[in-house]
């Protein structure tokens, strides 16, 4: 199971990572940065457009992956106009979660068996108990957007030269898993009931969130072409 815990995590080091970006040298700007924090807390930095530009731009700045990966996640949200924080973490957790090895395969930390389709899991979910079928639900949501929006490109490959299913079939199981998820008493005992009917919803435009941050910032070589560009054309319209 994955709880959205990545922005209760940064410590004083990353707030002023922040607040060296913020101030670029400026003994002015710093002062200002540590009293904005002061007042409002660090997502009030965490938001600035200059913390994004300078995570992108300063060659010498060092943070922890998990700012970097909040920063780049929340900053494409918002130009998506998608300002639920509660949303960024979990999209930052569930990546750097399922960036560990083998986890994005298996529907617990301390679960051995590994699922590579998502039709293994429809199987599975029919199986035990309730909280056995939360995991397996809330795995498929996790894991339908973790593989189209990281990697969707890899998808169509399989889609093209094997008949495989497609995105949509992704959207939808992923989509569903979340929401079944999300009736669970489990959800509602570890605070996620709402988390997960939210990203249920909002599916399509988080996968297409993710997607672009992959073509931006992950893997900006390679991958088809015109796949690409339609997904910019969707990132350009928003959704109604």
């Amino acid at each position: 199971m994955i709880l959205p815990h990545v922005r209760g995590s940064f410590a004083r080091a990353d707030a002023m990572a922040l607040v060296d970006l913020v101030a670029s040298g400026d003994a002015g700007l710093r002062s200002g940065a540590e009293a904005r924090i002061a007042a409002e807390g660090l997502d009030v930095l965490l938001d600035d457009p200059r913390v994004l530009n300078g995570v992108l731009t300063e060659s010498n700045f060092s943070a922890s992956p998990r700012l970097v990966f909040y920063v780049l996640i929340r900053h494409a949200l918002l130009e998506r106009g998608i300002t639920d924080r509660l949303t960024a973490d979990y999209l930052a957790s569930l990546v750097l979660t399922f960036g560990e090895r083998n986890r994005a395969y298996r529907i617990s930390e301390d679960s051995p068996e590994e699922f590579h389709y998502l039709v293994d899991l429809l199987r599975r979910h029919s199986e035990g108990d309730s909280r056995d079928a939360f995991l397996v639900c809330s795995h498929m949501g996790n894991y339908a957007l973790w593989v189209t929006g990281l990697f969707p490109d890899y998808i169509h490959e399989r889609v093209y030269r094997r008949g495989a299913p497609s995105l949509g079939y992704y959207e939808e199981v992923g989509a569903s898993g979340f929401s079944a998820a999300a009736r669970s008493r489990e959800a509602k005992e570890f605070g996620l009931a709402e988390l997960f009917l939210t990203v249920s919803r909002d599916f399509p435009v988080l996968r297409e969130v993710l997607n672009h941050l992959a073509d931006r910032h992950f893997w900006k070589t390679g991958g088809n072409a015109v796949e690409r560009l339609l997904r910019e054309v969707a990132w350009q319209v928003p959704r109604a």
